[in-house]
């Protein structure tokens, strides 16, 4: 009969909507599962990424004890405010727990030395020489120097020098300079005791 017929058109069409639901259903589950998977991807990449800058940050400011009570820091590339916080705050650590004496500042791999940069290096220094250390500063070339003092950059209580084997070599100075003064306290604190003890025979 003609309503059997409708019936039977309406429904196959909802047969057709069911499985075109069902296949767009399917598809909306297969695109959120490949976005997921995208989404875990990135998150890993991300992870990667982070502890790639974590380690070029560790290797682009590596801190060497270079001799006993001798630290050897050697600044290379750019020097944004960013990354001298960061060094600063590795030197002070590796300061306080090496209990070194003498700093050595090296920025032979700095190409350009602008207001910001010297600012930062001096402020290292400072914050260096509040822990008890003695600092160097090396690699100072000639066009540095220049720029330097074109823009009026103050180093009052640095030494500067322009290779590291200077520096060494003014640390080794200054490391035996404070030995004998040391060695000559000892001696006259000896002496005085034992003064001391033959007035009292």
């Amino acid at each position: 009969s003609e309503q059997a017929d409708e019936f039977s058109v309406l429904e196959a069409a909802l047969n057709i909507y069911n499985q075109e639901l069902a296949a767009a259903r399917a598809q909306n589950e297969r695109y959120i599962g490949e976005l997921e998977h995208s989404k875990r991807e990135l998150q890993e990449q991300l992870a990667t990424i982070a502890r790639q800058q974590l380690a070029i940050h560790e290797l682009s400011s590596p801190i060497a004890e270079v001799w006993e009570d001798i630290l050897l820091l050697p600044v290379i590339g750019a020097l944004d405010s960013q990354r001298a916080l960061e060094m600063t705050e590795k030197l002070l650590d590796r300061i306080k727990q090496s209990r070194s004496r003498c700093v050595i500042i090296d920025i032979t791999g700095v190409e350009v030395v602008d207001t910001s940069t010297a600012a930062s290096v001096l402020k290292m220094t400072r914050a260096a020489r509040l822990l008890g250390a003695v600092c160097v500063l090396t690699g100072v070339r000639p066009e540095i120097a220049r720029t330097m003092v074109q823009l009026n950059i103050e180093v009052e209580g640095i030494r500067t020098l322009r290779t590291l084997k200077d520096g060494l070599r003014a640390c080794f100075d200054t490391l035996r300079q404070a030995r004998d003064r040391r060695n000559k306290r000892r001696q006259k604190s000896a002496s005085s005791g034992s003064e001391i003890g033959r007035a009292h025979v």
